[in-house]
């Protein structure tokens, strides 16, 4: 459906003010996808986001702070989102020996077992919504990095 339908809005200011919106509604949007395929799993998708860094980086930890840097959501409270974690031993925290005050992280067996079951969801879903040819798909990319540039 195209955004001037689904938000009731015939104008808008200028081409790129559009584009602006409509990235907004599609992000929300993709969210509350996304969320609707995990949450019988247990976990949000700030969650799921710090599973799968911590997949990518398996066998070996990494610090709190790695983490709070490749979030994608820069507003999270990684801390916070790891002790959730923690408490369903999806992840484990040590204390690095060398430096008291870091806080290294590694997913569990649970974890990566969670992170790819996950994994397999989201990508039927991305399949299912996937209207995109792979050159459009890059050309959307490259319009985004540019936004943002």
């Amino acid at each position: 459906m195209k955004l001037e339908e689904e938000i009731r809005q015939k104008t808008f200011k200028d081409p790129f003010i559009k584009a602006v919106i409509n990235i907004n509604f599609t992000s929300v949007w993709l969210n509350a996808r996304q969320n609707q395929v995990i949450k019988p799993y247990g976990i949000s998708i700030q969650q799921f986001n710090i599973l799968r860094i911590l997949k990518g980086q398996y066998p070996n930890t990494a610090p709190l702070k790695l983490l709070t840097e490749r979030m994608i959501d820069k507003m999270s409270n990684t801390s916070r989102l790891v002790e959730k974690l923690r408490t369903k031993n999806l992840v484990e925290r040590h204390i690095c020996p060398d430096n008291r005050r870091q806080v290294d992280i590694i997913i569990t067996e649970k974890g990566l077992e969670l992170v790819n079951e996950v994994s397999d969801v989201l990508d039927r879903l991305f399949a299912e919504i996937n209207k995109l040819s792979d050159d459009e798909a890059e050309e959307l990319n490259r319009l985004l990095d540019k936004i943002r540039s």
